[in-house]
């Protein structure tokens, strides 16, 4: 199930399809014409889209802070009680460190404007990036590259070119973390429908979420959206009167909220 989430930050659009192949053909199918900015994780079958005339590919912080915070658990589980910290350990630490900086100074600027936004970036975050970026050149020599932190470190350094482009930018959130929550309840209630099995099936799945994630979006109650849409939709004649159902553009009356 691939998972979608653009438009304007008022009125967002969150969107499901369903496709039985993961890979690079598919992206490369749903963002066919595709201008603007696509922010992604590390799948490496997103690469060839960064390639597209039109498209600026950008990185997810979140992803990159995970291989550090994995890392630092996985020594935790490792190290004896009392033992001094390993410098692979030490390394895991400095580089969340500096991740962490910048999502606290993200978090001052969460009720700013965009153009604010890039501004406390440009004068704020980049200098902690450019240290980050320091840091790391010198770790990428300093821990064997099969270790929790040598494969953190290598990831860094692999999304680098996609990371830093994030702060060009003062609509582009750090993180993919948006998209990842509306992907979070379709994961949760595989279980259920273990045995829905068909390709109708499954894109008539992805409908569903994708009207009730989209409700979720904007703030309006998914059972409250669905009767008035199944209400309305009936009397809908024209593509304008469909369009003005969809959740993004739905006003739903105060006495069916």
């Amino acid at each position: 199930m691939w998972v979608q989430r653009g438009g304007p930050t008022d009125h967002p659009l969150v969107l499901y399809e369903y496709d039985p192949s993961r890979s690079a053909e598919v992206p490369k199918r749903i963002f066919e014409g595709y201008e603007g900015v696509l922010q992604t994780d590390g799948y490496d079958g997103y690469g060839a889209l960064g390639r597209e005339p039109g498209v600026v590919h950008v990185g997810c912080w979140a992803h990159a802070r995970r291989k550090f915070t994995d890392a630092l658990k996985g020594y935790g589980k490792k190290r004896k009680k009392g033992a001094k910290r390993s410098a692979k350990h030490s390394k895991a630490e400095a580089g969340l460190r500096f991740i962490q900086k910048l999502y606290a100074i993200e978090r001052t600027l969460a009720d700013a404007t965009p153009d604010e936004r890039l501004r406390g970036r440009q004068e704020r975050s980049l200098p902690v990036v450019n240290k980050l970026r320091a840091w790391l050149d010198g770790a990428l020599g300093a821990v064997v590259p099969q270790s929790l932190t040598g494969k953190a470190v290598a990831y860094l350094d692999g999304q680098w070119p996609k990371l830093v482009r994030i702060f060009e930018y003062g609509h582009v959130p750090l993180d993919t973390n948006a998209v990842e929550n509306a992907i979070r309840p379709f994961a949760l209630g595989r279980k259920n429908w273990m045995f829905a099995d068909t390709v109708a099936g499954a894109r008539a799945s992805a409908n569903l979420y994708s009207l009730i994630e989209t409700a979720k979006a904007n703030g309006t109650e998914p059972w409250a959206y669905l009767l008035h849409l199944f209400t309305e939709l009936p009397k809908a004649q024209t593509p304008a009167d469909i369009d003005a159902l969809l959740p993004q553009h739905a006003e739903i009356p105060d006495g069916v909220r």
